[in-house]
Parts: C-alpha cells; sequence; structure tokens
C-alpha cells in the first residue's frame, strides 16, 4: 500500500491530498497487465475506469479512415490517463495500447463516486485539482491553435 500511496502523491489530481486521503483513494485502486499491444481500451467503449501507469507505457491514438493509425502521446509512468470519460461519463475518445508491455493502477468510476460521496474533503480537493489540470489543458490546446493559425495565414 506505501508504495501505492507514493505513486499516487505524484499525480496532478491527487497531489493535494493528506496520507489519509492518500490512502482511502488506494484502497479502491486494482493491479491490472497487460502485454505489448493489447488494447487497454478502444475508442467509443464505455468510460468506467481510470488509469494509472506504473511500469511501461502506454500510447494513446486514433484510427484515422484511410490513414491508419495516428498516434497522438505515449504516456510514460505516472501518467493518468482515461480520466475524462471518467468525469465526464462518455465514451472512449481515443485507444490506449500497452506499449511494451504496461502495469497500471485502475480506479472504477462506481468506487471513485462512492470516494467521493463519503469524503467531502477528499472531493473537494480532487475536483480543485481537476478544475487545475482541465484549465493547463485547454490553455496548452489555446496556443497549439493560435500557433497553428498562425502559421496557417502564411
Amino acid at each position: 500500500m506505501a508504495n501505492v500511496i507514493d505513486l499516487l502523491r505524484k499525480v496532478a489530481i491527487f497531489k493535494d491530498l493528506d496520507d489519509g486521503e492518500l490512502a482511502r483513494v488506494a484502497e479502491v485502486c486494482r493491479n491490472q497487465e497487460f502485454v505489448s499491444g493489447e488494447y487497454v481500451f478502444r475508442e467509443g467503449e464505455p468510460g468506467n475506469r481510470l488509469f494509472l501507469i506504473v511500469e511501461g507505457e502506454v500510447r494513446i491514438s486514433r484510427t484515422i479512415p484511410g490513414s491508419g493509425e495516428e498516434a497522438l502521446a505515449v504516456l510514460k509512468p505516472g501518467a493518468l490517463f482515461g480520466e475524462m470519460s471518467v468525469f465526464d461519463r462518455s465514451e472512449r475518445s481515443t485507444d490506449a495500447i500497452s506499449n511494451g508491455g504496461t502495469k497500471v493502477l485502475t480506479i472504477a468510476r462506481s468506487d471513485f463516486e462512492l470516494l467521493l460521496d463519503f469524503n467531502r474533503e477528499l472531493a473537494y480537493k480532487v475536483l480543485w485539482s481537476c478544475v487545475r489540470v482541465l484549465s493547463m489543458r485547454l490553455r496548452s490546446t489555446n496556443d497549439s491553435l493560435r500557433s497553428f493559425l498562425a502559421m496557417s495565414m502564411f
């Protein structure tokens, strides 16, 4: 459990939690392993759990009709992924594929929601961290779009 708490402490949405709160999150974590090339999830599937990479890598990609797979990112140990579908209860927007074999911690949406429902202070901290993470991602996307638009004008 101590190793799990140490991993969780480094994740952006859990960084404001104290040791007791991290221990509560650790209680709902499950271990899962994927062999190289195995899908962690596929685009269009229900988003019923989030993942934290313990070992290995995960390739986030989309299939482009007529072109094949387009890799969007390669995630390393410590990366959290799959959380968007858990938060907004939507389908997966990408594929996630084990890149060379991967060990992850998973948290089911139902467990995550119960954890937040019964621990208001923990929920407050996690949700504010989520707001900060999503704001940072939106700023990054805006900067990328601004750069893309500036380049396309020439």
